[in-house]
């Protein structure tokens, strides 16, 4: 990525603001605070102008601006997860693209089932789909909170309810609103190191925010920030590398594979936030972003003797190297031809020696590496190698509206917007091979990339309306119209082509048995490349009123039009709150919900690497609408009696709660349950190669001997007319595959409570927060009449893959200059099959099953205000350096750790920051 290009045009980006526009000034002066935290003016579902958290009939979080900033971290997604407990977001070590854009879950539900506003307007979602997410976020795409710096912001709104009748698709778990800061003058530099306990982790970062008047009546407000931040590594040596260095192969490392957060580079991000007044009755308004960063990190250690398509060779004689099957015969490591049309130059392997079959027979080694004919990946790889992984991350958006009241006087208020959003990811993978290549394979690839591209039309009314109530009748009703484009870029050549060494092709009939593409990740090809786009539209009616001094109503209903994607929907919410007592309210809602698949889900190719059992494999991600999944529904179809499809989700949610206030302690607790049917999600893997053999054996094709891999018999199937290879480019080396598909229903429930208590203590002021939070999962059905039902490893993932319970206590307390934070942090027990290496056979249907302890950490900071305007903080997040219970199968992999633990691996991590305001 070429970072200067990038901030130049932010530079150009934020004169543009400057000189003609602006956003939610109305909004945000609406949502002012006040000083009680129960009484702050929210925004965040519900259309009626100056109403308090504590009069919804929703529950809504309010995280202000000092909350946000007084963190160790500087990623959204760990602060959030601090002061709202149902948020959960986890290290990715090696997850594929997961890794670059982490999965968050509210109240149990995947990412894409939580609905990102910025400055009450849609976002646009990631173009990372999360294929290795842990089971609960197997498949989602949902949008990078990361790139919002926040410097940026006022306040965080965190609607812990269902909210499709509002705001549309993906808000089933709940609504994040992002309240950028609107304030035309003053500013504030701040800059923050730190690193964890074992020296590694270091990261940096320095922001900016500053406000600046536009004109009399206006405002341009900009934040901008950038870091970067070292790997960590929390491994220890797999068993089989360990046993290769006993045996003596002295070129593997130690560690052979690394576990831990990946290295970031080059982080940086501009919000602009902007509004200017045009007369009394309207306003202009914008806002946007520009960011960027590189993310890159490892993956699986291809072993340099039993690494398939690579390494991996046939059963041979010890004495010759010649295919042997049978008694006498040993393990080999594949030799290539690479006179390709003189058969027999070469011998099949070099046989592997020693009681473990771990060491190339060095003559043959000698004898191979001498003869310019014949190539084993020993000669450039003795020692196996560990590809590096990672992607080249772009983010912009602009919204740009105008809002204002139709006549002065009028009650008619009404907005009309545009939004823009656009997400870019370039992957590369280094440090590995395309093996078809033999000698000739780069070792660097550019596999390709995803892009996600969303287009907002909204247009919005309000009128209050005296209809003899407590209140006015807020109506609020309006219309939108979503576009939404997913591409797929071609990769570089090398990362798909089909070499010579490859196995049997239509371009290399003699093909050897060599994997093609990029190792660990391989490249878009011709035939997946492309851009597919959706669209909808919706209208909207919304009221709300206080119908007596004690009772607050709410109802809301949406219709939504997909074209001919997925039909329409309508959708319905109810809330009500009472007042019984001035300190003691009760409150309720009842709505439905939908989320209809992506375009990404729908349509994305995708081959990655990961542990089938204890095995590495390739496996694939295959859109039904392809030929390909045509053949692959055909297929099941004739198996299962059930042809998978690809519809839209659907929900039920409903609360019920209480807030209360006891002296000067203000308490909160909600109950909620939400059933989700026809989850969308990605398909257990299916066995591609035996699919192909069953084709076979059907349409009557004999398979000559030895035709056992998918690529050979894709090309014998090809050869007899049966099936078009060319439709499943891409997918030679596939063992398993997966596809989008509504398999389960689940049914979540939980209790959140939140309470707060200010006091004085020892002459200075003090305050208590408890955030607490209780859910279980239960899948409600696992799909045993679909085409491609639940594992049981995966059901038990989904169950209890994420705590129960969590929760944390923080203790604020200021005195003079001093001020002093200390948080408890809970986190419960959870279930991780590591390495995702499920297995029907096994206890739990996983064969590594790991079942995790409660852990607690603690978070300490003391903060001094050096002037009036400069400060100085020293800190230390997980202050007692506590780790979850060590990995009992990290010699297979060499995590140390679990993969998915809730509060990580990393350990402590201590930090000093410096803040300046103007």
């Amino acid at each position: 990525m070429n970072r200067i290009k990038l901030l130049c045009g932010a530079a150009v980006m934020a004169g543009a603001f400057m000189s003609v526009t602006a956003p939610t000034a109305f909004a945000q002066t609406a949502a002012e605070e006040d000083d009680s935290s129960n009484d702050q003016i929210v925004v965040t579902g519900t259309r009626r102008a100056a109403r308090s958290a504590a009069d919804t009939p929703a529950p809504v979080d309010v995280i202000g601006s000092e909350e946000l900033l007084n963190q160790a971290d500087s990623d959204l997604a760990d602060i959030i997860r601090t002061s709202v407990p149902s948020f959960n977001v986890n290290t990715q070590p090696i997850s594929d693209a997961a890794t670059l854009i982490r999965p968050a879950n509210l109240r149990g539900l995947p990412p894409d089932n939580t609905l990102v506003l910025v400055n009450n307007k849609r976002r646009h979602r990631a173009a990372v789909i999360s294929f290795l997410g842990g089971g609960l976020s197997d498949g989602a795409q949902g949008a990078d909170i990361s790139v919002i710096p926040a410097i940026s912001l006022s306040r965080v709104e965190v609607l812990r309810d269902g909210a499709a009748s509002q705001y549309g698709s993906d808000a089933i778990a709940g609504v994040l609103n992002f309240i950028l800061r609107d304030s035309p003058d003053g500013g504030q530099l701040e800059a923050e190191w730190g690193q964890t306990y074992e020296g590694d982790g270091a990261a940096w970062s320095v922001a900016g925010n500053i406000g600046m008047p536009l004109g009399p009546n206006g405002f341009l407000n900009v934040s901008a920030e950038y870091g970067e931040s070292d790997a960590t590594s929390r491994s220890v040596q797999r068993t089989d590398a360990a046993q290769l260095i006993a045996a003596g192969n002295t070129d593997v490392q130690n560690p052979a594979q690394i576990w831990g957060s990946p290295n970031v580079d080059e982080d940086f991000t501009i919000f602009a936030n902007s509004a200017i007044e045009l007369g009394e009755a309207a306003e202009l308004y914008a806002f946007g972003n520009l960011s960027g960063r590189t993310v890159e990190n490892g993956f699986f250690y291809r072993n340099p003797t039993n690494r398939a398509g690579v390494y991996q060779g046939p059963t041979v004689d010890p004495a010759t190297g010649l295919p042997l099957v049978g008694p006498g015969s040993v393990p080999s490591v594949r030799v290539g031809d690479l006179s390709v049309g003189a058969a027999g130059d070469c011998i099949a392997g070099i046989p592997l020696l020693g009681p473990d079959f771990r060491i190339p027979d060095p003559a043959f080694v000698a004898s191979i590496e001498g003869d310019p004919n014949c190539f084993s990946f020993i000669e450039l790889f003795p020692g196996g190698f560990t590809p590096r992984f990672g992607g080249e991350l772009e983010d912009k958006s602009i919204a740009v509206g105008l809002r204002g009241e139709l006549g002065i006087g009028s009650g008619l208020h009404w907005d009309v917007s545009y939004y823009y959003g656009q997400n870019d990811i370039d992957f590369f993978i280094n440090n590995t091979i395309n093996a078809s290549l033999g000698p000739d394979t780069p070792t660097s690839f550019r596999p390709g990339g995803y892009s996600q591209i969303d287009e907002n039309i909204n247009l919005d009314f309000s009128y209050a309306i005296p209809v003899g109530f407590a209140s006015d009748l807020n109506v609020a009703f309006g219309a939108e119209h979503r576009s939404e484009t997913f591409e797929i870029r071609q990769g570089d050549d090398a990362s798909f082509v089909l070499g010579p060494l490859a196995a049997p092709s239509a371009g290399f009939p003699s093909g050897q048995g060599f994997s093609s593409s990029s190792n660990g990740f391989g490249g878009f090809t011709p035939q997946s490349a492309g851009e597919d786009t959706q669209e909808n539209y919706a209208v909207y009616l919304d009221l709300e009123a206080d119908v007596t001094d004690k009772l607050v109503l709410q109802a809301a209903v949406r219709y939504e039009d997909f074209y001919e994607s997925y039909g329409t929907t309508t959708n319905y919410k109810l809330g009500a709150l009472y007042h019984i007592t001035d300190d003691f309210t009760v409150r309720s809602t009842w709505s439905t919900g939908f989320r209809v698949p992506t375009a990404g889900q729908a349509n994305v190719t995708n081959v990655t690497t990961a542990f089938d059992g204890a095995t590495l494999v390739d496996q694939g991600t295959i859109p039904l609408s392809t030929a390909a999944g045509q053949f692959i529904a055909d297929r099941l179809e004739l198996d299962t009696g059930v042809r998978p499809t690809l519809t839209p989700e659907t929900s039920e949610n409903w609360t019920i709660g209480t807030g209360f206030r006891l002296g000067e302690i203000n308490v909160t607790i909600d109950f909620f349950n939400i059933d989700v049917e026809d989850r969308i999600a990605i398909s257990d893997q299916q066995d591609f190669l035996q699919a192909l053999l069953d084709f076979a054996a059907d349409e009557g094709v004999v398979l000559p001997p030895g035709s056992d891999t998918t690529a050979e018999v894709l090309f014998d199937l090809d050869a007899a007319g049966a099936l078009e290879a060319d439709d499943f480019a891409g997918s030679e080396d596939l063992v398993s595959f997966g596809f989008f598909t509504n398999s389960f229903s689940t049914r979540t429930r939980g209790i959140d409570v939140v309470a707060t208590y200010p006091f004085e203590m020892m002459g200075g002021e003090s305050s208590l927060a408890l955030a607490a939070n209780w859910t279980d999962t239960e899948v409600t059905d696992s799909g045993q009449d679909t085409a491609a039902p639940l594992s049981p490893g995966r059901l038990k993932v989904l169950e209890d893959g994420l705590p129960a319970i969590r929760g944390s206590l923080t203790l604020n307390h200021e005195q003079g200059p001093w001020r002093f934070l200390a948080r408890g942090n809970y986190f419960g027990e959870f279930f991780e099959c590591h390495l995702d290496a499920y297995d029907a056979g096994s206890p739990d249907g996983c064969e590594l099953p790991y079942n995790g302890d409660a852990q607690i950490t603690v978070d300490l900071e003391l903060g001094f205000d050096v002037t009036e305007h400069t400060s100085i903080a020293i800190g230390a997040q997980n202050a007692f350096d506590s780790y979850p219970d060590e990995n009992p199968f990290g010699g297979v992999a060499g995590s140390a750790y679990p993969q998915y633990g809730p509060a990580g691996f990393n350990g402590g991590f201590y930090y000093v920051r410096t803040r300046a305001t103007f």
